[in-house]
């Protein structure tokens, strides 16, 4: 079991900033997806809208409702995904989750300032919030791309 001073570190002073300055909190008027997901352990909730053209991210708004790891992941894809094809956007969710799960490196660019989340490894019950924006943003690509709107 992790001491008290593991969670401490855990939490730490970049993380909490990450938390709370999180990018695009705007909800988009006309997205070509959203999606919302849900991390039934903790309860955090995602809410991601996505525009898309030839597959690169125009546009992006979030609703986050997570703790302060799933708020600093948010806020770090937040800061980088417009731009992102959705190839470098479904890496970083496999980079997140091989880093968390089987001690993988942390995500390649621009997605690589998740390298913060590196010390939640040993807390597996947190894992699942902190993969939440990377899930629900490749699920609203896959919708995006099911509807033609980012090919």
């Amino acid at each position: 079991m992790s001491s008290d001073t593991d969670l401490i570190k855990l939490y730490s002073a970049r993380i909490l900033a990450l938390a709370a300055d999180m990018p695009r909190l705007d909800r988009l008027e006309q997205p070509d997806a959203t999606v919302k997901k849900r991390a039934p352990l903790c309860g955090s909730t995602v809410t991601v809208d996505i525009t898309c053209t030839d597959d690169k991210i125009t546009g992006y708004g979030q609703d986050v409702k997570a703790c302060a790891l799933g708020q600093a992941a948010a806020s770090i894809v937040g800061s980088n995904i417009v731009g992102a094809s959705a190839e470098q956007v479904r890496a970083a969710r496999d980079e997140l989750k091989e880093m968390l799960k089987n001690d993988g490196p942390p995500p390649l660019a621009p997605f690589d300032g998740l390298e913060v989340l590196l010390p939640a490894r040993d807390y597996k019950n947190r894992h699942a919030s902190i993969m939440l924006t990377l899930d629900a943003s490749v699920e609203a690509l896959d919708a995006a791309a099911a509807s033609s709107s980012c090919a």
